[in-house]
């Protein structure tokens, strides 16, 4: 049962492609989008966690609101093909969120992540971190922005982290990809101005209740996992046109106001410009 309360704005005939949306955060926003009305590619390697998802969009909006496509980010093949896909089934993409990213848990990973003095951090787990998080982002806002271009229309949003994760102890990798992604969210945006395609990015505003491998910790109160999904709600519709180069904060999100001020409450002084 969702613990936030959506805006009510409509997305009907809107197309969205979800990256990483077979679970946790990547599900959650899936499902938002489809109570809304919108059309929902979910994308990731895990066919049958995205049939799933598939299944809850169709019960939440209806047939003909989900399709499930494998896809493997750091393949620039398969982010086309995911595109070419949602095009045939929808016939049209206005929406790119790129969630996904590699597991900060799991097996082979100790129980609290992958949060190791950057010397004691396992090459390869740095390597497919990068590769993931930084490369596959890229290749899904390639594929995604040549698109948009040519249709001079489209959005696209990046998840990110807090700013503390880009230089606290022992977040390397992860806070260093996220520092990318916030870099690369800048850059986007500026490369895109005046050709009608925002870039923002999106994050929770703290650690949210989105892991199943995450271990207890006493006292530790975590943000819902649907948190960013008002903020995320308002981004994909036409109501955020012509906003681009924002850090919103899904955590700041007053339902009280009227949803564009809802939302410019939500966005964060950019992590990294006017810096010097």
């Amino acid at each position: 049962m969702a613990s936030v309360q959506l805006p009510d704005i409509d997305l009907t005939g809107r197309v969205v492609i979800v990256t990483g949306a077979e679970r946790g955060l990547g599900r959650a926003m899936a499902l938002a989008l489809a109570e809304k009305g919108a059309q929902i590619t979910v994308a990731s390697p895990d066919k049958a966690g995205l049939d799933e998802v598939a299944h809850e969009i169709e019960k939440i909006a209806g047939k003909g609101h989900a399709l499930a496509v494998a896809t493997d980010i750091t393949d620039l093949a398969a982010c086309q093909n995911c595109l070419d896909r949602t095009i045939d089934a929808f016939g049209d993409l206005h929406v790119l969120v790129n969630n996904a990213r590699r597991f900060h848990r799991g097996p082979g990973i100790p129980a609290e992540g992958n949060n190791l003095k950057f010397w004691e951090t396992d090459p390869r787990i740095y390597r497919e971190t990068v590769t993931v998080n930084v490369v596959g982002t890229f290749n899904m806002s390639r594929t995604a922005a040549r698109y948009f271009l040519r249709k001079e229309y489209g959005k696209i949003i990046n998840l990110t982290t807090s700013i503390h994760n880009f230089y606290k102890e022992c977040q390397s990798p992860y806070g260093v990809t996220k520092a990318a992604i916030d870099s690369s969210t800048y850059i986007w945006a500026d490369d895109l101005k005046g050709k009608g395609v925002d870039v923002n990015c999106l994050l929770p505003g703290g650690a949210c209740d989105s892991d199943p491998n995450r271990p207890p910790r006493p006292g530790r109160q975590l943000l819902p996992i649907d948190v960013m999904n008002p903020v995320l709600v308002w981004l994909a519709s036409a109501r955020s046109d012509g906003q681009t180069a924002g850090r919103y904060n899904g955590s700041l999100w007053n339902p009280a106001l009227d949803p564009d001020r809802a939302a410019a409450g939500c966005r964060e002084e950019p992590s990294i410009r006017g810096a010097g």
